[in-house]
């Protein structure tokens, strides 16, 4: 009889998980919202074209633009709620599904000649609700498909989406609405139906019911799932508390906060600074596409950048980067000269971001991280809806654009210097190490 001992026995190690372009789930995911964003892009500029071609009221276009940014807003914190307790899966396909049904119903009603701004309207509300809660439930799905070594890289790549929706739908949506006014939202309508079928073929993981215990709720706990379950955790006010203590995730989202802000602002000085020095509008579009190129490179560029620099000089870097951009801006010519150097300040934003997202995601439990991603959501809406007030309060009674322009470097270097001076910040860490004390 041959005796085998327990050392001598082969143990096989754990399979090391597939790289992410053999993720299908993951792939699945980021197809589906690649189809939404794109969809929404061409919805987003269709919806003015529209209203122009039928009315051409500016109040009409204001309104259904601040409405949507309001309901975008109200919606965004009970979203994290729902995408916290309920099956994120099936909360994303009934949004898509819902969604599709909306812009499919504008489409046929232009088909039949009937157009009512009312009923534009009502797509607008309910756009910006859906969308509001679908937003959470995908980034909190995320991490359920992703391993946690590979999480940075997968938000990475996410990044890149809103920038090739920003580069392809604006002209898309152009050239459709002068095919036929109802192309832009047809077109939408396949594309949400499109990240709905793909949706039907993603297979989340189950979720795993964290043990019972007060470090969820109370932010101390630096792991998922430490604390009680979602169905115990209460409303949005737990998430609140859990990031106001947590000093690493409450920074993080005021600096969010106040980069998103003064670069909304930063926007609104260069697009009005431009009008004034009569830049032809081809030129205008060709700045803003310099924009949008800068942060898609960023975007492609942000898993090797984490990989080769510590998550804090992202961070950092990242505003001292833009506020010595956005001091040239001052004294460069407006045109393409300025617009690259709009490209230079977006270039390390999503990087930057895809070192916040990957720690907050990573260290916030499974049963909070719908609302983690909602409380972002919302400061981001906020700061969109105050930057470009406050860029326009800046060229009313800051007199000449160019110290409009000087005003927000200083904003940035405030953002900057405010960073340094933050403990978290300064040691912020990366995903797979600890918070020095």
């Amino acid at each position: 009889m041959t005796i085998t001992r327990p050392d001598d026995e082969h143990v096989e190690a754990p399979a090391a998980p597939p790289p992410l372009g053999r993720n299908r789930n993951y792939n699945i995911l980021w197809s589906s919202q690649l189809f939404s964003e794109l969809g929404f892009e061409l919805a987003m500029i269709g919806i003015p074209l529209l209203i122009i071609a039928h009315s051409g009221s500016p109040l009409q276009m204001g309104l259904a633009s601040s409405v949507l940014a309001a309901v975008k807003m109200l919606a965004a914190l009970p979203a994290g709620v729902v995408a916290d307790r309920w099956n994120r899966r099936r909360v994303m396909l009934v949004c898509e599904g819902l969604r599709a049904l909306c812009m499919g119903s504008l489409a046929l009603a232009l088909a039949l000649g009937h157009y009512s701004f009312w009923h534009v309207m009502v797509v607008i509300v309910l756009e910006g609700v859906l969308g509001s809660v679908f937003e959470p439930a995908e980034h909190a799905a995320v991490p359920q498909v992703v391993p946690e070594a590979q999480l940075p890289a997968a938000l990475a790549r996410n990044a890149a989406r809103p920038f090739v929706a920003t580069l392809v739908g604006p002209a898309a949506a152009g050239f459709l609405f002068t095919v036929h006014p109802l192309s832009p939202f047809l077109t939408t309508a396949v594309m949400l139906a499109l990240s709905f079928g793909a949706l039907i073929m993603l297979r989340l993981p189950p979720r795993r019911a964290p043990a019972p215990g007060p470090a969820s709720a109370a932010g101390t706990g630096p792991r998922p799932g430490t604390g009680g379950s979602a169905e115990n955790s209460g409303g949005i006010m737990v998430g609140v508390r859990w990031i106001l203590g947590n000093p690493v995730i409450r920074d993080t989202m005021v600096w969010m906060m106040a980069v998103n802000l003064v670069f909304n602002a930063l926007l609104v000085i260069i697009l009005v600074l431009s009008g004034e020095d009569d830049v032809d509008p081809g030129e205008m579009g060709m700045m803003m596409a310099f924009l949008g190129a800068g942060g898609l490179l960023g975007a492609l560029c942000a898993s090797k950048l984490y990989e080769a620099l510590r998550p804090r000089v992202l961070v950092l870097g990242f505003a001292v980067v833009a506020t010595g951009a956005t001091a040239l801006m001052a004294v460069v010519p407006t045109g393409l000269a300025l617009g690259a150097l709009l490209g230079v300040a977006g270039f390390l934003a999503p990087p930057a971001n895809t070192a916040v997202m990957a720690y907050q995601l990573t260290v916030a439990p499974d049963e909070l991280r719908g609302r983690l991603s909602s409380v972002a959501a919302f400061c981001s809406g906020g700061a969109g809806a105050l930057g470009p007030l406050a860029g326009g309060l800046l060229m009313t009674w800051g007199g000449e654009g160019r110290t409009a322009v000087l005003v927000c470097a200083g904003a940035f270097a405030a953002v900057a210097a405010v960073s340094m001076l933050s403990p978290s910040l300064r040691r912020f860490p990366s995903v797979l190490e600890p918070l020095d004390d």
